[in-house]
């Protein structure tokens, strides 16, 4: 590479834009203040770009399948002369571990092939997104779940691997493979909360639909989770945070080829976390009772009219419940018996000291997705 490359401005390129953290990338790269700035960013999606998106921010939105391969080929390769950082927070979702493994394994590599393909490659450094499932195991597939015997919280960024198929491990290792021409960075989430319409596992989006549903039908606002949740520590990441994270971890040296976690730098119970979404919403607080039986997922399934109601109402963004919310996941997860808690020393150590008062962030987001015109 010729030495004046090095001075030109840097490029990102984020692979799933339309996500939670996707948005919080985009707002993060084009603020004045952002590290290693003034940054050029194109951004990655299946779909076409959501009105609610701040589509101003992009220099490019680049509609793309990365599943295929031909495709990805031929529309990335032409910027391989252009993007210095992949910001990697796409997500393909089966309930085989074996099949997440093939399907995002896939998308990576044909996003790295296409951006490395050619003898004017910029590209420099990858940062990749996963989570805690690093220390849980593939908790979502069935014929695994009932094995997984999770790490103790906290949860530290050098403990082994598991013994279990996991698609954070291959996306590590594809990186790894990468290393002699390339650094990257890894950022492990937990529960992530944001505003979007495009995630997969979108706690807070569930649980607005939730309590609205509850609100709107006259239903108490019961807690969907066991005792030991309701009482017991854990934490979130802001998607802001996580960006944050992830652009320092870009142009920070130290930072490159490190796994780190990323969490918001507090804990809560879950008892105060229905406290203040039920203070957001409007709704009575209901204290939990373990004698009460509620299946959430149950009690969720027939409210998809519902909540076409509360948009219609509302004239919102228009949504499906059932894209936009998470309660199988949702419901097994705080059915857990474990701290569900990260720790972020390591970050602190290596100098990123970014973090949110996760009390205080729900509201904000609340607030923000109902400018965005998708909650009331």
């Amino acid at each position: 590479m010729e030495p004046e490359a090095n001075t030109r401005q840097p490029a990102a390129l984020i692979v799933g834009v339309t996500g939670m953290v996707g948005v919080a990338f985009t707002e993060a790269l084009k603020k004045p203040t952002a590290l290693g700035g003034p940054w050029t960013v194109y951004g990655v999606s299946r779909r076409p770009l959501p009105t609610w998106f701040p589509s101003s921010l992009l220099n490019k939105h680049i509609m793309l399948d990365t599943l295929n391969q031909q495709q990805t080929l031929e529309i990335l390769a032409p910027l391989s002369s252009e993007i210095t950082h992949v910001l990697w927070v796409a997500l393909q979702v089966n309930e085989s571990e074996q099949v997440n493994i093939s399907l995002n394994s896939t998308m990576l590599s044909n996003v790295l092939n296409a951006l490395t393909s050619t003898p004017n490659s910029r590209l420099s450094h990858v940062t990749l997104q996963t989570g805690t499932k690093q220390y849980l195991g593939p908790i979502f597939d069935p014929s695994l779940s009932a094995q997984l015997v999770p790490r103790e919280a906290p949860f530290i960024e050098d403990y082994p691997r598991l013994s279990f198929p996991n698609f954070y491990y291959a996306l590590e290792d594809i990186l790894t493979s990468y290393s002699t021409s390339l650094t990257y960075s890894v950022h492990r989430s937990s529960i992530i909360i944001g505003a979007s319409t495009r995630s997969y596992f979108n706690t807070l989006l569930t649980l607005c639909v939730y309590a609205l549903v509850c609100k709107h039908q006259n239903y108490p606002f019961r807690y969907i989770g066991n005792k030991y949740s309701w009482e017991h520590f854990w934490d979130m990441s802001d998607a802001r945070v996580l960006a944050e994270q992830q652009i320092w971890a870009s142009v920070t040296d130290k930072a490159k080829n490190e796994a780190f976690n990323c969490t918001n730098g507090d804990v809560f119970t879950w008892k105060m976390i229905w406290k203040v979404l039920c203070d957001t919403f409007g709704v009575e607080f209901v204290p939990f009772d373990e004698k009460e039986k509620f299946d959430f997922v149950d009690f969720m399934n027939d409210k998809g009219e519902v909540w076409d109601g509360i948009v219609e109402e509302n004239g919102l963004y228009k949504t499906k419940m059932e894209e936009i919310t998470c309660f199988d996941a949702l419901g097994q997860v705080l059915n857990f018996e474990i701290q569900h808690v990260c720790s972020m020393n390591k970050s602190r150590e290596f100098g990123f000291h970014g973090y949110a008062n996760t009390l205080k962030s729900i509201p904000e987001w609340v607030q923000r997705l109902r400018e965005m015109k998708i909650l009331p």
